[in-house]
């Protein structure tokens, strides 16, 4: 279990640590405020790469930590990734308000009453039908991102947001419920495997769309509330995720902290001045 949660720890350093990467690229690439077509600069901008490989690596130890812990704990601990963006780029130049320091505080004590009240162990095997649902929501987030993608607006980044936390939400569900094949060649008709491959995608992409319109912290924390939430409900509901006996009051105030202390953190990070400023293309 002690394994578990310091995978799900390093998870949310590296995707803070991603978010923070990829949007600094975004920006100076020119692509901020822009349209989707501006996206293809991006392909000169080493630190933007190196983000997603930050990413990788945190999706890696997620995907270990949730063979180990529920849902509902480590899509927490991911959403606490916020505070990570926050602190970063207050360390940048960004002025954090005290208020938004209090909401880590909070977010903080959420995730350590989950951790008190999480039970560790495998998840419920989902029906063979179910298992090729996950990787079709792939569509959904990817029609969600082209359609959206034409707003320049705060409210459109938001929509964009909610769409990467239903792609990476489905992917959490993946990961928690794949079943490595004992033959090399079977995990490529796995459909957990599919699901993980196309939904991540199809999320990198609407956040992407999303940095264009508002700031790493803001968009993180509505991806990860949205993560957490419907991560929680999918592993409670479906996938046999268990709160200790005599815990579930607990789990209930944990998850309300958590995504409060992330939502309050994100919405002060929001009114500070941005550190990054755009530049042209190619430099």
């Amino acid at each position: 279990m002690i394994v578990g949660y310091v995978l799900a720890l390093l998870a949310a350093l590296a995707s803070g640590s991603g978010s923070v990467l990829e949007s600094v690229g975004v920006r100076r690439a020119g692509a901020y405020g822009g349209s989707a077509l501006d996206l293809v600069h991006l392909r000169r901008q080493w630190v933007y790469f190196l983000g997603i490989g930050v990413d990788l690596i945190g999706f890696a130890c997620a995907a270990a930590a949730l063979h180990r812990l529920p849902l509902f704990l480590v899509q927490s601990v991911l959403a606490f990734s916020v505070g990570v963006t926050a602190a970063i780029t207050a360390f940048m130049g960004t002025r954090l308000a005290m208020p938004g320091w209090v909401a880590l505080g909070v977010g903080a004590v959420g995730l350590v009453l989950l951790g008190l009240s999480a039970q560790p162990g495998p998840a419920e095997v989902l029906p063979t039908a179910w298992r090729w649902v996950l990787p079709a929501m792939a569509l959904v987030v990817g029609a969600i991102a082209w359609y959206f993608r034409r707003f320049d607006t705060s409210w459109a980044a938001q929509v964009l947001g909610f769409a990467t936390g239903v792609g990476f939400s489905m992917v959490g569900v993946s990961a928690r419920t794949l079943e490595v094949p004992s033959s090399g060649w079977a995990i490529l008709v796995e459909p957990a495997v599919w699901a993980m491959i196309l939904n991540g995608l199809a999320a990198a992409v609407a956040f992407a769309l999303a940095l264009q319109k508002s700031g790493a912290t803001t968009v993180n924390a509505i991806m990860f509330t949205t993560n957490t939430a419907l991560s929680s409900v999918i592993g409670l509901v479906f996938l046999d995720d268990r709160v200790r006996d005599g815990f579930i009051t607990f789990t209930v105030a944990g998850l309300i902290l958590a995504m409060s202390g992330a939502i309050v953190t994100a919405h002060y990070a929001a009114h500070a001045k941005e550190p990054v400023r755009a530049v042209r293309p190619g430099s």
